[in-house]
């Protein structure tokens, strides 16, 4: 007997290194397509991403090892597969909003950084001088989108190029307006602060009804997240009622299946709903 445990643990392992070498082009392919996409998220939070193949490799070799331990202590190759697959949208869900979340705080400051460029501009200041009090003055995390467009400009690169970029890398159309402003003002003159006014005033009140929509929308999203937990409360009442057939969810194949189908369906239901309760205006 155990010299056939031998031979079946290593004809498993040769099928796994064997699996492993035969898809290490579409190993290769995933991570680049996962390392191109959380950059994009990185450069927007302003942190590095010179070792991000690195840990992108570390995190994978875990998820590997975490499902394996998974399916040894439980037995299981769907708990193992579910718990693989949230382990590997964990980062890239973290990172998107975070992301999102500056880029909303962004948003929210804009329109006093339009104002200050305006009042600095009717001073009798330059532009670029306009650009660098702001780069001073303005808060966290505004102040450091305009401190790189003030400093590549010092160090001889064009404004509109700063410009350009910064609408790349900031995705925000609030942005994209204030800098196609800009960049009309430097090619064909005009009054650079009555613009720039009236768009500070167009985007204070796209905030405003943003922020008439969420706060009208607060109980629901409250609603949403409740609804989501729900499903979790009637499972623990289920084992105290029944625990025999609640029991036969975690240790039969086929309840493993439906718990963890619930599981998701109940994640996409939170997900729309938040979708649903978050509109762009």
């Amino acid at each position: 007997m155990d010299l056939l445990q031998v031979l079946g643990s290593s004809m498993v392992a040769t099928g796994i290194a064997v699996g492993a070498f035969a898809g290490r082009p579409a190993y290769t392919q995933a991570i680049d397509f996962v390392e191109n996409d959380l950059k994009d998220k990185l450069r927007r939070l302003r942190l590095k991403t010179d070792r991000l193949r690195k840990y992108l490799v570390s995190w994978t070799i875990v998820v590997g090892m975490t499902a394996a331990v998974l399916l040894v202590a439980a037995g299981s190759v769907v708990f193992a597969i579910t718990a693989a697959v949230l382990l590997v949208s964990l980062p890239w869900y973290v990172l998107r909003r975070l992301a999102e979340t500056r880029r909303l705080l962004i948003e929210d400051q804009l329109a006093d950084a339009m104002v200050s460029l305006s009042n600095a501009i009717k001073a009798g200041l330059s532009l670029a001088q306009a650009l660098e009090i702001l780069a001073r003055q303005s808060p966290q995390p505004i102040s450091q989108e305009f401190q790189q467009i003030v400093g590549e400009y010092q160090l001889g690169k064009d404004l509109e190029q700063c410009l350009k970029e910064a609408k790349t890398r900031l995705k925000s159309e609030n942005f994209a307006l204030f800098a196609a402003a800009l960049e009309a003002s430097r090619q064909s003159g005009g009054r650079l602060n009555e613009t720039v006014e009236r768009i500070a005033t167009s985007v204070r009140e796209l905030q405003r009804l943003e922020r008439k929509v969420r706060s009208e929308t607060a109980q629901a999203r409250t609603s949403s997240l409740y609804m989501a937990l729900a499903p979790l409360g009637i499972l623990l009442m289920n084992y105290f009622i029944d625990p025999v057939h609640t029991r036969m969810l975690f240790t039969e194949v086929p309840g493993q299946i439906i718990l963890c189908l619930a599981f998701a369906m109940n994640l996409l239901a939170y997900v729309w709903a938040r979708v649903i309760l978050n509109p762009e205006i």
